[in-house]
């Protein structure tokens, strides 16, 4: 590899890594507070909470990957375009493989490892994932230990633990149950504790009231000196893990159990996952080949309407959402499988079109237009606005 080379590579590399470990960040945060009921809601601990958080990044990497690379190749050869680097390379007599070959090692290297996540980590991560939140939820001694708090068991049943006695007994325990359509029922005992009946979890409440309300009005009150509620079918069902096409391994997607109950309902879900996992690697050398055919050009500042990181940002979101929505609808359409490949293969065949033909890919002329008068009317207003807190500055020391 010649010097220039190891130079392209070097640069689009470290914008690379910046690109991406701050857009990770920012996904991962968002995908992490939707897990924060995991500690809220069951009682959890924050280990608990981070290491499901943890496994939420593989799933993540190969979509942001791409992107991140995008942003690297365009922003670095945009740069070397600003500093006239790209024009001394070509002065100098170097063919534009100079330039494409250290970008598409990089986007080899992105493939690879996207692959790898995808088809290797990935799946794995997400069963580990399934797992801890189904023990968590069916953890009945976590729920039911902390003092006054009121906890939310499953849909209909809730549980209230005033205290903590001595000898793991618990007091003043509230349930409230409307599991039953139309009944609604409503327990409180003074003492109770959890204890196993035949390898079974059971809440033995002593010394309560029972309190039962049908939709007509009726209203019942039964006391009892001991009563046994059964949570077993809650914490065997809360216990169980269910795995998605996505949560399956690759090798296990290529060769499914006929006895699997989701394969046998939706074998089309299937195929449509192997489908995505083998086209979704390509994006990284597909955007690598867009922001090589928007800005591996060197050309003149009076000649660019957009600037080359929008104009290779705004192409790849949008062959990005084709790919989405091909492998969306693949579920149900198997005819858009081939979309699902066709999408990566155009894209790239596009980009090395323009390339070859020593053409610079841009947005249409209308949109580059729209784009620069709306990016001219945002400064304006900008400098208006601070022309106008800066008058009114200025006048209140006056008037002080």
């Amino acid at each position: 590899m010649k010097v220039v080379e190891r130079y392209i590579m070097r640069r689009a590399f470290v914008v690379f890594l910046a690109a991406l470990v701050w857009t990770l960040a920012i996904v991962w945060t968002t995908q992490v507070l939707a897990k924060i009921d995991l500690v809220t809601d069951s009682g959890q601990s924050s280990l608990t909470f981070f290491e499901v958080a943890a496994l939420i990044l593989p799933s993540i990497i190969p979509i942001v990957v791409p992107f991140a690379l995008v942003v690297a190749v365009a922003q670095t050869l945009s740069v070397m375009n600003s500093d006239s680097e790209l024009a001394v390379v070509n002065a100098a007599g170097a063919s534009r493989w100079t330039i494409v070959r250290p970008i598409m090692l990089l986007a080899l290297a992105a493939s690879v490892f996207s692959f790898a996540v995808d088809n290797g980590i990935d799946p794995y991560a997400r069963q580990k994932n399934r797992a801890l939140v189904a023990e968590s939820r069916a953890d009945l001694l976590t729920l039911i230990i902390q003092e006054g708090t009121f906890r939310k068991i499953e849909d209909g049943l809730f549980l209230q633990i005033g205290e903590r006695l001595p000898d793991n007994r618990l007091g003043g325990i509230f349930v409230a149950d409307s599991r039953e359509e139309g009944v609604n029922l409503v327990y409180y005992a003074k003492t109770g504790s959890v204890v196993e009946r035949g390898g079974e979890k059971v809440l033995m409440m002593n010394d309560g009231v029972i309190h039962r309300k049908t939709l007509t009005g009726d209203l019942s009150v039964i006391r009892f000196t001991s009563y046994a509620f059964d949570m077993s079918a809650f914490m065997a069902a809360a216990s169980q893990v269910t795995l998605l096409p996505k949560d399956q391994t690759t090798q296990y997607l290529l060769n499914p159990s006929p006895n699997d109950k989701n394969f046998q309902q939706n074998p089309q879900e299937y195929r449509a996952e192997i489908d995505q996992r083998f086209s979704e690697w390509t994006y990284s050398m597909v955007f690598a080949l867009i922001a090589l055919a928007v800005a591996g050009d060197a050309r003149s500042h009076r000649e660019a309407r957009v600037n080359p990181l929008i104009t290779a940002i705004t192409i790849s979101l949008f062959v990005r959402w084709l790919g989405f929505f091909a492998a969306s609808k693949a579920d149900e359409v198997p005819q858009y499988a081939y979309m699902v490949y066709g999408v990566p293969i155009v894209a790239s065949a596009v980009a090395i079109w323009f390339i070859v033909s020593n053409r610079t890919m841009e947005l249409p002329v209308a949109w580059a237009d729209w784009m620069t008068n709306l990016a001219s009317r945002v400064g304006d207003g900008w400098n208006a606005l601070k022309l106008r807190w800066s008058r009114r500055g200025t006048s209140g020391q006056g008037i002080g």
